[in-house]
């Protein structure tokens, strides 16, 4: 039932269209208006009522794929035929017709058509591209229209531009893509046979030489080893003529043509005697100079016989066994070795070392493994030794000998990969602290404590006097940072001064430092970790060498040290005290500095149990600490953690409470502070309402605390002397080491690295 033609009941024509253009159907043609609306569409492209318009292109069938224009879906698909037409030939008795084979290529993308006939031999006709590439017509009286791909098949003919084309074959891709489109291909033909061609096939078939010609096929040579070059370097001794001198000479053989050019060192030719090239480029005869050869003795092919006048056809007689041809024997790379001799035109020349793609070739080619330079040089004359005239005074020696080295003299110039090498690293600072006393008569002097650095970066050293409480000196720097030469060297001498190093400084050792001797009584943990892993550095820290000192010791003084440990040892533990295990070591003189001692009980130490710290003692410290910077942030830092708690618990992990610590510049050391956090933790979380409150030194006085309760705290550096003490030493592993296994060759440090 149709619904009344009513506003809202008929339906839009116009939903979804999207081109509403007019087209175009006058136009000027030769100055006269012109209907070619013929074929025209309608307005947006909708066909006119009963009209059909043709297709332009090639229509494809639609498929599952994309609506991809042509231009794109077939982009580089080219179909190929294989054709052949027939051409007439006039006036010549040989052939009246000849056949002409063309390769026949369809461009999808466009629907254009390419004609292409392959080059044969001697054809005498021009031959490669036909027809170009381009959109051809089909013949009248369709040639309005033009050649698509409905209009190829196998056995058909096609005129293209008035030349009619029989399509023989095509290839797979052709037959499989028009087999698809539904195309149904005929089977392919053959092609005619040309009687021309055949002609020309039969004549060249039947000129054969006399004789086969030789044939040199360098070609393969050239392509294997081109740009292959070995390079010797020779002698050619000239000394015996008049004015004569020992030359240098590089050789170079071109494995490409087996050629040979020599080359003379430009260092040791004479101002004025330069020349380009010692030897040109070619092959090398091995006897030359030869007699020089007379016209046609060096040929390629030896003539016996000349028959017939000149005017006529001649013939000649190749000799078949070489009777006269001359041989000659030319150098190759077989003849080529170091120590050998070449003769160059009648100069001996002596091969005494070749670089190291020569020695490789030789090594894979001929299995030669010996290539020892052939020595022909006189070792030069040792350099006298350059005085230097002594230190005056001024300056450091340093840059008082940079004068004396040079006209303009230029600063000292530092170690500078040592420095990269040995500069603080983030935690690894490359500072080796010591803790020393001064060595001097004076009572005043004996109590001050010092601490004595040593920068591995530049060999420097600096001293530190710690402040201690009513002693009347203030403390603090005491020697800057600088190199100190040893003791008892002269002031103004030629040689330079020997400067303290490294491997001066070890516990035990005395340094006299600027007229002031100081003795190391112990390090810190870093400096002696540092000195035991570099043990090839530092010998007072090998503890191979310290167990190989030990076991020179005679039998009789090794029973005396295992009675005297085991009654050391009365609970049969294993462990004795470090310090009977110093005296037994340093009472026996067994030649072992107290550094020696340190580290073999440092590294056969026993379990060392750490005494508990009071926690009254460590909040006066951080009172002591906190008054000290006069800091009264305790309220804000109160809502820092009130704010931090969001369930309104009280209590915080320790990572927020270190965090929020750090936010506010807490200044308390690092220890104290992860000491005070581990003791107010209650499993996972904290009670911050009683850590602020222990803090808090302005309502919470807490007790004077001792400068060395302070210290313990505020230094980082722990010496390990006093910290010794409290130590033991498993002197069961010791003896197993050093007296049982002594008995064989084992490692001395084989079973403490395991």
């Amino acid at each position: 039932m149709a619904l009344p033609f009513l506003p809202g009941n008929s339906s839009n024509r116009q939903l979804g269209k999207e081109r509403f253009h007019k087209s175009q159907h006058f136009d000027v043609i030769n100055r006269l208006p012109v209907l070619v609306g013929s074929e025209k569409p309608g307005i947006g492209g909708e066909l006119l009522l009963g009209q059909k318009i043709k297709p332009k292109f090639s229509v494809y069938p639609r498929g599952q794929g994309s609506d991809l224009p042509a231009w794109v879906a077939f982009d580089k698909q080219v179909l190929c035929f294989e054709a052949y037409f027939q051409e007439a030939v006039p006036e010549t008795q040989t052939e009246t017709y000849r056949i002409r084979k063309f390769k026949i290529y369809f461009y999808m993308e466009d629907d254009t058509i390419q004609v292409v006939e392959p080059e044969y031999k001697n054809s005498g006709i021009p031959q490669g591209t036909f027809i170009h590439r381009q959109r051809i017509p089909l013949p009248p009286p369709n040639d309005d229209r033009f050649y698509n791909i409905f209009h190829f098949n196998i056995n058909q003919q096609m005129v293209l531009h008035s030349r009619t084309f029989t399509l023989t074959s095509c290839d797979a891709f052709t037959r499989d893509f028009l087999t698809r489109l539904g195309v149904q291909l005929n089977e392919s033909i053959s092609v005619p046979e040309d009687p021309y061609t055949s002609l020309r096939e039969q004549i060249e078939k039947n000129i054969k030489p006399l004789r086969p010609y030789e044939r040199w096929d360098t070609l393969k040579q050239f392509l294997e080893n081109d740009r292959k070059v070995l390079r010797f370097f020779c002698l050619w001794d000239d000394t015996e003529s008049a004015f004569g001198n020992p030359h240098e000479l590089v050789l170079l053989y071109y494995l490409a043509d087996d050629t040979i050019e020599i080359r003379e060192v430009t260092s040791q030719i004479p101002r004025g005697d330069t020349v380009p090239k010692f030897l040109c480029r070619g092959k090398l005869p091995k006897h030359g100079p030869a007699q020089m050869k007379q016209p046609g003795m060096a040929a390629d092919r030896t003539v016996l016989n000349v028959l017939a006048s000149t005017t006529q056809g001649q013939r000649f007689i190749l000799d078949s066994l070489k009777t006269g041809a001359v041989h000659e024997e030319f150098y190759k790379d077989s003849d080529l070795t170091v120590g050998g001799e070449i003769n160059v035109w009648g100069r001996r020349v002596l091969i005494t070392d070749c670089d190291n793609f020569t020695k490789e070739y030789y090594r894979l080619r001929y299995g030669i493994e010996d290539f020892t330079p052939v020595q022909y040089k006189a070792p030069p004359d040792p350099k006298p030794p350059r005085m230097m005239p002594p230190y005056n005074g001024f300056g450091s020696e340093e840059d008082s000998l940079g004068f004396c080295k040079n006209l303009l003299p230029k600063p000292p110039q530092r170690d500078f990969h040592k420095f990269m090498e040995k500069d603080r690293c983030g935690l690894d600072s490359h500072v080796l602290n010591f803790h020393a006393k001064m060595v001097t008569n004076n009572p005043i002097d004996t109590t001050r404590v010092f601490v004595i650095s040593f920068y591995l970066s530049d060999d420097s050293i600096s001293v530190f006097e710690r402040p201690t409480k009513n002693s009347g000196g203030l403390g603090g720097k005491f020697l800057k940072r600088g190199r100190v030469k040893k003791p008892g060297q002269e002031l103004f001498k030629s040689e330079r001064s020997e400067y303290f190093t490294a491997q001066d400084l070890y516990v035990g050792a005395t340094l006299c430092i600027h007229n002031r001797s100081f003795l190391l009584l112990g390090a810190d943990e870093y400096a002696l970790s540092y000195m035991e892993k570099h043990a090839e550095e530092f010998p007072k820290a090998n503890v191979g060498n310290i167990i190989s000192k030990l076991r020179s010791i005679p039998k009789d003084k090794q029973s005396e040290v295992r009675r005297f440990l085991t009654l050391s040892d009365p609970s049969s533990t294993g462990l004795i005290p470090y310090e009977s295990f110093r005296g037994l070591l340093t009472g026996l003189d067994y030649g072992l500095s107290e550094h020696e001692v340190l580290v073999l009980g440092r590294s056969f130490s026993g379990p060392v149990e750490q005494p508990e710290v009071d926690v009254g003692l460590m909040l006066a410290v951080a009172k002591h600490f906190l008054k000290k910077q006069s800091f009264d942030d305790m309220p804000a830092m109160a809502r820092a953690f009130a704010h931090q708690d969001r369930h309104k618990t009280g209590h915080l992990s320790a990572k927020e409470m270190r965090t929020i610590c750090k936010g506010f510049h807490l200044p308390l050391p690092e220890k104290l502070l992860g000491n005070l956090l581990s003791r107010y933790s209650d499993g996972d979380e904290i009670d911050y309402h009683a850590f602020l409150t222990g803090l808090n030194w302005l309502e919470n006085q807490g007790p004077e605390v001792m400068p060395e309760d302070t210290v313990k705290f505020d230094l980082n550096v722990a010496f390990d002397k006093g910290e010794a003490s409290q130590k033991t030493v498993n002197y069961s592993s010791l003896l197993e080491n050093v007296f049982i296994v002594s008995s064989n060759n084992a490692d001395p440090t084989a079973s403490i690295i395991s």
